[in-house]
């Protein structure tokens, strides 16, 4: 079983050894703002933990399998979410991952010690835009008494491991993503809150994931039907974790995961930071293993605003007709020439973890012209901006590692496209597979817990196993001539849109805290 704790929802999926997916229950959850802080986005972990049992019963009993039969359980969840304890293990309080109250931290931080961030970023691949540093900080400053009894914290899908199991632990890969985890040990690193001025004694037993840390615990098992014999595995990050169920465990691989936002991931086994700071480093959910990581912001949801702002008739064919929405409108996007006419269009910048913001959305140059210039031609540059973006990750990367990619897993709900997998094969000049199993991070945990429960030898054996590939999208080399000149353009067009933001002419799409 994996319990797949995503930012709208939690689920709890049973697979069988193969990797066939037996049954699942999900649940939508949504995180309370606290109206005294603007930017906050609480986790609610009494009415979150009531969630996820009411999952986890709900599959064991749709699976009708005998609860003996479960061999293991493993976790994954949004990164950079945190759950602070006392000294009796019950929760404090929890943040999500978009928990933006400590824009004042950060930038005080920035201010007063200039270096180190940079610093930071050298030891954990991690910079203030994402990381726990500032939020903790601000407990420091505005809940002094709950900070003040602050004894351990870890990860979100580390909570989810503690309910199960009553071990309190954490793991590299979701832990890599508070700032605070060194990456050459792999552990913590103490030297980090000391010098911001938080507690540097909260921090648990760092244990790889795949680790058997226990089994359900008796209460648990009566309240969800789960057997007390099961296995309870660590898990992982959601993004690490996606790479295992989709095969890339091995170094030198990258894999694309193409959701509301787009994460590009690459295997190295050669630890190494960007000197620039543009790309995030994280820890892989396996041991001596890392990832160089790019984000590309809202590349996913930009298409869904698209759909429900301007698609409406296409919207109700596909609703009235049980008709997929994209399938409707690819046909006449595919017969528009690479390019899109050499219309622009930017939402998101190439990664800068450094100094991390985006400029106003924009489309431009494209002319009144309805024949060429329609909703099918906005369709396709939205398709071709994301992969733009992740062509300028691809670059990035390879003047980082001194290599070049050579083949692309494509995961995740746009990869469903077979379109939008052309147009990222086409865009980045190499050839893109996509998995049977798109939505990979739950395969990812289910595998953990495998192989930590004895289902399989190892981790290789597993994505032996369970992984498979449905489609092959070779690059046409004329278009990705194209779209490198197309590139050279957006660059321009991106950085002429984002002095406008700087000016305060438009405003920025996003911008991390303490980013000026």
């Amino acid at each position: 079983m994996a319990i797949d704790a995503g930012t709208g929802s939690v689920r709890a999926i049973i697979f069988d050894t193969t990797g066939r997916q037996i049954a699942q229950a999900q649940q939508e959850w949504t995180h309370p703002t606290d109206p005294k802080y603007p930017g906050s986005m609480n986790f609610d972990c009494q009415t979150n933990w009531l969630i996820i049992k009411n999952c986890i019963k709900k599959v064991m009993q749709e699976s009708q399998i005998p609860p003996k039969n479960l061999k293991g359980i493993a976790t994954t969840s949004m990164r950079e979410g945190f759950v602070a304890y006392d000294r009796f293990g019950q929760e404090l309080i929890a943040f999500s991952n978009t928990d933006t109250r400590s824009k004042s931290e950060a930038t005080w931080l920035k201010e007063n010690q200039p270096d180190l961030e940079k610093q930071i970023y050298l030891k954990t691949g991690q910079t203030l835009a994402l990381n726990a540093i500032p939020r903790l900080i601000w407990l420091k400053n505005n809940e002094p008494e709950t900070y003040r009894k602050i004894a351990a914290i870890n990860m979100l899908s580390d909570w989810i491991t503690y309910k199960l199991s009553g071990k309190l632990v954490a793991e590299p890969s979701n832990a890599s993503t508070s700032g605070i985890l060194s990456l050459k040990t792999r552990k913590w690193d103490l030297t980090i809150p000391k010098a911001v001025g938080i507690k540097s004694n909260i921090f648990l037993p760092i244990y790889e994931s795949g680790s058997l840390i226990g089994a359900v615990q008796p209460e648990v098992s009566k309240e969800t039907g789960l057997d007390p014999q099961t296995k309870v595995i660590t898990g992982g990050g959601d993004a690490q974790l996606g790479c295992i169920g989709v095969g890339s465990i091995y170094p030198h691989q990258a894999a694309l995961f193409g959701g509301s936002f787009w994460q590009y991931e690459f295997n190295t086994k050669q630890l190494k930071v960007d000197p620039k700071a543009r790309l995030r480093i994280n820890c892989h959910a396996i041991p001596n293993m890392w990832q160089i990581e790019a984000i590309a912001w809202n590349a996913g949801l930009v298409m869904r605003w698209f759909r429900d702002a301007f698609c409406q008739d296409e919207i109700y064919f596909s609703q009235v007709h049980d008709f997929n929405f994209y399938d409707l409108m690819s046909p006449k996007a595919a017969k528009i020439p690479a390019g899109s006419y050499g219309m622009v269009t930017t939402f998101a910048d190439v990664m800068n973890f450094i100094a991390l913001k985006h400029a106003a959305p924009t489309f431009t140059n494209f002319q009144i012209n309805s024949q060429k210039y329609n909703k099918f031609t906005f369709f396709r540059a939205i398709m071709e901006n994301a992969a733009i973006i992740t062509l300028g990750h691809q670059k990035a990367i390879n003047e980082i590692t001194n290599q070049k990619t050579a083949e692309l897993t494509f995961a995740g709900g746009s990869a469903k496209s077979s379109l939008w997998s052309q147009i990222v094969a086409d865009v980045l000049g190499i050839r893109v597979k996509t998995p049977q199993v798109k939505e990979a991070t739950a395969l990812g945990a289910a595998l953990l817990a495998g192989v930590g429960s004895g289902v399989y030898p190892d981790l290789p054996t597993a994505v032996k196993t369970t992984v498979k590939f449905d489609h092959l999208y070779e690059p046409n080399l004329k278009n990705h001539a194209i779209y490198e000149k197309l590139y050279q353009k957006w660059q321009k067009v991106y950085q002429a849109q984002l002095k406008l933001a700087d000016q305060k002419v438009t405003n920025y799409m996003w911008i991390a805290p303490g980013v000026k």
